[in-house]
């Protein structure tokens, strides 16, 4: 007689064979699972060679900047020491304040060599500027994004007479000559706080060189939000929350500003190098930092003095800044490509 499981057809016996049971399972189709937007903006910049290099490199010099303490601790020796009048170094200088040895004086005591005339050693100047230099970058970068957003969302939503004054005021900053206006008023805003005949603090120098940069900073991101909101503000979605009864804050929060985020984030990381250029020029042309703090335009300034009798100090602060604005910049093109495919490379 036949079994009764049998009988019944190869449903119930399927579940009773081990074997048969983990091959229907293996053959079942797996679960779709859904991905947010930053998960498939992850996704696109994972695959993007050039965007994963460059991260690495930016976030190196972050590392660095952040440890450089640590590092001229480990390395034993300072930014400010005279190291050719110390006596354990006799022989740093030359009759006409050069370094001795080949290349600018790199040894094993010193990596990248010593600096002419005073002698100082020029990795932990290095260290010890990009950290200064990352530091007021990102303050100031923060700041200007910000303060383009704000002005950007509020011009761009609200239109009318706001979006009129906005963009009178917004058009009257970018009449400045940038260069000529950093130059000129550098000195005029840190008279303000100290007198001429005083030596003006080092903190007080980064904050005037903040501001004056801010105040000049935050126009094209405002322009580029004002334009991305003038489209959004009558698209369906916003529409929508209008009629649901959102105020305006909640709209801008929750339907505008999230779909701005792409440029924004883009346009910082160009506004980024760009500010460390913009400082390093300050302090080349000598109203941005002064000695002795350690700067990379304070090391360019230096190095243009003593270029024809020492070629060789220039060597790794301007090969450091340009891996570093490169790597930026490259990281911002991949930023945008993995936002938005459709510009893709």
């Amino acid at each position: 007689m036949t079994s009764p499981t049998k009988a019944e057809g190869s449903g119930p016996s399927v579940a009773l064979d081990p074997e048969l049971a983990s091959t229907t399972e293996a053959d079942k189709p797996k679960k779709l699972e859904g991905r947010s937007p930053g998960q498939l903006m992850w996704q696109r910049f994972r695959r993007d060679r050039t965007g994963m290099i460059s991260a690495g490199v930016v976030i190196f010099f972050f590392v660095v900047s952040a440890l450089a303490p640590v590092i001229s601790s480990l390395y034993g020796k300072n930014p400010y020491t005279l190291y050719a009048q110390e006596p354990d170094y006799p022989f740093l200088l030359d009759d006409f304040a050069m370094p001795t040895g080949t290349f600018g004086g790199v040894s094993g005591e010193f990596w990248f060599g010593v600096e002419p005339k005073l002698g100082r050693d020029v990795f932990t100047m290095l260290l010890y500027g990009i950290r200064n230099s990352l530091y007021m970058a990102l303050v100031l970068t923060t700041l200007c994004v910000v303060t383009g957003v704000l002005i950007g969302l509020v011009s761009g939503y609200f239109g009318g007479k706001v979006d009129y004054w906005l963009g009178r005021v917004t058009d009257f900053f970018l009449s400045f000559p940038n260069q000529l206006f950093f130059i000129a008023f550098m000195p005029i805003v840190t008279a303000m706080f100290v007198s001429p005949t005083d030596e003006t603090p080092t903190y007080l120098r980064v904050v005037a060189i903040i501001l004056v940069m801010w105040f000049l900073g935050w126009m094209s991101l405002a322009r580029l939000v004002r334009g991305s909101v003038l489209s959004l503000r009558e698209r369906e979605f916003v529409e929508a929350a209008k009629v649901s009864g959102a105020s305006r804050w909640r709209i801008v929060r929750k339907e505008i500003l999230p779909n701005v985020v792409t440029p924004i984030l883009v346009q910082a990381t160009y506004t980024l190098p760009s500010s460390i250029l913009n400082i390093a020029f300050l302090s080349f042309v000598g109203v941005g930092l002064v000695e002795p703090t350690p700067d990379w335009g304070r090391m360019f300034a230096i190095g243009a003095d003593t270029y024809e009798q020492d070629p060789a100090f220039l060597l790794f602060p301007g090969a450091a800044l340009v891996i570093f604005i490169l790597a930026f910049n490259l990281l911002g093109d991949s930023v945008r490509d993995a936002f938005d495919p459709k510009t893709g490379r």
